[in-house]
């Protein structure tokens, strides 16, 4: 059967899992990451704000602001950064960036290609009736309907558990990684989609692996 690649996906995930790691860093990094939970806590009450306001925009003009797309996507890159140095991941002990920006140097990644227009009718039912499937995987995917990066529900357990399995064998289990950074990449999916950032509808398919596979069979 003859492969193809595909087009680069509308919401691209990516993770590197840094070697070696500590032992028992992640023990405390709850106690690290509290200033990006401040920060984070305003950021997306802005997102909240820019959401609103970009929903009008779209309803209207058929185009999400370029200038709001980017402080969202921004959002999005500073909690997926936070979320897998702390309890979304435990994939690195480099501290993240207090930045919106791409950070290509860091092991997390996040990119939404800009959409060139978006559907008014989509617009008024995505956020909360078309994505209604994926919110009830969300919230046993992040205990409640919260992103993974505030904590709790399967992402949080498995982390933890290759937190343990790192401190008695100083190593990070391959398989859970590669689950993990599937399920969180999932939850990012459906995050843009819900944030009316994109119009492809999150394929319900886990997509393990810390890199995009860009392949079709």
């Amino acid at each position: 059967m003859e492969t193809r690649h595909a087009p680069h996906p509308p919401v691209s995930v990516t993770a590197d899992l840094d070697a070696p790691l500590s032992r028992w860093l992640w023990l405390v990094k709850w106690i690290l990451v509290i200033p990006h939970w401040i920060v984070l806590i305003f950021l997306w009450i802005a997102f909240f704000v820019v959401t609103v306001i970009a929903f009008f925009a779209i309803l209207f003009t058929e185009r999400y602001p370029r200038a709001l797309f980017d402080f969202n996507l921004g959002v999005l890159r500073w909690s997926w950064r936070v979320s897998y140095y702390a309890y979304g991941a435990l994939g690195t002990d480099r501290y993240p960036p207090f930045s919106l920006g791409r950070e290509p140097g860091y092991p997390a990644r996040l990119d939404i290609a800009y959409p060139d227009r978006l559907s008014r009718s989509l617009v008024l039912v995505k956020w909360w009736l078309l994505a209604i499937p994926h919110y009830l995987i969300l919230a046993f995917l992040t205990g409640g309907m919260r992103a993974s990066w505030w904590g709790g529900g399967l992402i949080t357990l498995l982390t933890v558990i290759a937190g343990f399995a790192l401190a008695f064998t100083e190593r990070y289990p391959r398989d859970l990684f590669v689950l993990i950074v599937g399920l969180n990449r999932w939850v990012l999916r459906v995050a843009a989609y819900a944030s009316l950032m994109t119009d492809a509808y999150p394929p319900f398919r886990l997509d393990q692996g810390g890199e995009e596979t860009g392949v079709v069979r």
